[in-house]
């Protein structure tokens, strides 16, 4: 499997770049000045509260909208299409498709990069044990746990093959116990990927224990950027001690 991710991301590597960025939505900048980097191996958390612009800052990255000012770049590549063939995107749904079974949607982004579904499943398939879904592979989403869909909604987006990973909310939907199971196995996948991560959360706590950066979006500005330098323990002193800075940077 690492290899055919290999061969489909391209050679050039990098992480993600925005300097100056605006963006106004009905009139009003929701982005406004937004300065940010995220290194080529780097997993980076953005937090803020609702309607900061944290979803539009993502929209940015993975080329599907483009700033009203400044520039966006994402391993070099500054046009919307050039950004988006660099990223990965896993939204808070696992939109999966509910005639296909749970191998078969982990599949789509290699067949949609022109390998053959035979092929696929043989990439593919290596990645349902390692991420816990061994025994999972001919059930369809209808048969699946809210957790087990997140599991092959994040083989699917692995497999894409990309430079940049994008995580919007990706366990919003999912209920406390769920969520934070998910977020240790999270946290240990994510510790054996290349990629640039960047996720986007309302969860400052969820911030912290996935990430190696904490930025704080506020007022469409970057109100603070805090380095994950703690023990990844929520009753640790010093991760109590950034949770409180990261709160008092949203307020």
């Amino acid at each position: 499997m690492k290899q055919a991710v290999a061969e489909l991301r391209g050679a050039a590597g990098g992480g993600v770049s925005l300097a100056g960025v605006v963006r106004v939505l009905g009139g009003k900048p929701v982005l406004d000045g937004v300065d940010l980097e995220i290194g080529p191996h780097e997993r980076l958390g953005i937090v803020g509260r609702s309607g900061t612009g944290k979803s539009t800052l993502l929209a940015l990255v993975a080329g599907l909208d483009e700033p009203d000012r400044g520039v966006v770049s994402v391993c070099g590549e500054t046009t919307a299409t050039g950004r988006l063939a660099r990223c990965a995107l896993m939204p808070q749904r696992d939109c999966l498709l509910p005639w296909r079974t749970a191998l078969d949607n982990a599949c789509l982004a290699l067949e949609n990069a022109g390998m053959s579904r035979a092929q696929a499943k043989r990439e593919a398939a290596p990645l349902f044990a390692r991420f816990g879904l061994a025994g999972a592979e001919q059930l369809r989403p209808a048969h699946l746990s809210a957790g087990m869909r997140q599991r092959v909604a994040f083989v699917r987006t692995l497999l894409a093959g990309k430079d940049v990973l994008l995580l919007d909310e990706p366990f919003g939907a999912l209920d406390a116990i769920t969520r934070g199971e998910l977020q240790e196995w999270l946290a240990g996948a994510l510790a054996d990927e290349p990629q640039a991560v960047l996720l986007v959360t309302h969860d400052v706590e969820e911030a912290l224990l996935l990430c190696d950066r904490v930025a704080v979006l506020s007022g469409g500005r970057i109100a603070a950027v805090l380095d994950v330098d703690v023990a990844r323990d929520v009753s640790d002193a010093g991760f109590v001690e950034l949770r409180r800075r990261a709160v008092e940077a949203i307020a």
